[in-house]
């Protein structure tokens, strides 16, 4: 779905550790974040006397910073906290809600990843019978939104949570095709 390389403007706090690691010679703040855009997970230094809260959304673009002294890097999910994990899932399901019309695209506009293997296909719980039905239902008009998908395309799962769980299982590696992640 999100096939250009871009940087993230914004990110929403997972966690953040006013000692750094504890592990690292020289302390310093870092928070784990993950991008509103992409959904990077990120480590950043914010400023100093800056405490961020889990939750909170912060400005990391090219512009004036008002939290954020300077972004550290990507990380992997098995890097971050047990507090980071606790709230990826709940952040990723806002962050979802607020862009279902980008996710209906995807569902209008899914194509095959290889000549034997669609984008439906590698959703958690679609198979090749949800992946024909859905490509019929598409044909015959557009998706709107995700009762609309729920409405048309019998016994399919609950589309809202299979783009989450697919996008945290993207955040883990645990498949090698990225179509929400980056």
């Amino acid at each position: 779905m999100i096939k250009n390389i871009k940087k993230e403007e914004y990110v929403i706090v997972l966690d953040f550790l006013p000692h750094g690691h504890i592990n690292e010679g020289k302390p310093q703040p870092i928070a784990q974040v993950i991008g509103k855009e992409m959904f990077t997970l990120l480590e950043v230094t914010p400023k100093k006397g800056v405490f961020l809260k889990p939750g909170e959304e912060v400005y990391i673009g090219p512009g004036k910073r008002e939290k954020v002294h300077h972004i550290l890097g990507r990380i992997r999910y098995d890097k971050l906290t047990n507090m980071a994990k606790s709230e990826l899932e709940s952040v990723v399901e806002k962050l979802v809600s607020q862009k279902e019309d980008q996710f209906v695209r995807f569902f209008n506009e899914a194509k095959g990843i290889t000549s034997r293997l669609h984008e439906f296909e590698v959703l958690p719980g679609i198979g090749r019978k949800h992946m024909w039905d859905l490509i019929k239902e598409r044909e015959s008009a557009p998706f709107k939104s995700f009762e609309d998908i729920k409405q048309r395309v019998k016994l399919i799962p609950d589309v809202k949570k299979v783009i989450i769980k697919r996008i945290i299982e993207e955040l883990q590696d645990k498949d090698r095709h990225k179509i929400f992640t980056q």
